[in-house]
């Protein structure tokens, strides 16, 4: 798979799936998910603003471009969500069945407790390689994720200003909202 990322956040080490849960109890269902669902985890790439020589971010550190090859299209959010938490970055995942991609990103707040908590993940069609909507945009590292969840999530979080004056933690609310008045 190739993606127009800088050479310099080219990274490519393989993770073992084990390392998401073996010191941890862990629920059966999702171990089995994790055995059954993955093929593998590769680390892509490493999107920092020392490897793409911009800016660090205020709350964005780095985003890690996790690689997830799977035996179907499914992928329990749990797994995702186990993953991220083992994970001290944002994580950009590229979700890889036969010859389609989806990407998928946690959108992350900062907790009371000082860690970080995933609110909820936006993701793309499958799609082919080519099709994938992922171009690093931004002068430092909460712009480039802030660039990157707004191009997954798509018209979900457009905010129909002619500014986008709408910060993404106002577009994730009104699309909450949204929500809640369908329901």
């Amino acid at each position: 798979m190739a993606l127009n990322f800088p050479k310099t956040t080219e990274f490519n080490k393989r993770v073992p799936k084990q390392k998401f849960y073996e010191h941890l109890t862990v629920r059966p269902d999702l171990r089995r998910a994790f055995v059954e669902q993955i093929k593998a985890v590769i680390w892509r790439n490493k999107l920092a603003a020392d490897t793409l020589n911009i800016a660090a971010g205020e709350l964005v550190a780095e985003v890690a471009v996790f690689l997830v090859q799977l035996t179907g299209r499914e992928v329990p959010e749990v797994v995702l969500r186990q993953i991220d938490k083992e994970i001290p970055y944002h994580i950009l995942f590229l979700l890889e069945f036969e010859v389609e991609y989806q990407a998928c990103i946690g959108y992350k707040t900062l907790a009371a407790s000082g860690g970080s908590k995933i609110d909820r993940y936006y993701h793309t069609d499958w799609l082919v390689a080519e099709d994938l909507p992922l171009q690093i945009a931004g002068l430092d590292m909460d712009a480039v994720y802030e660039n990157l969840v707004r191009q997954i999530a798509g018209e979900r979080l457009q905010s129909g200003q002619a500014d986008n004056a709408e910060s993404l933690q106002e577009a994730v609310e009104r699309e909450k909202q949204r929500e809640q008045l369908k329901k």
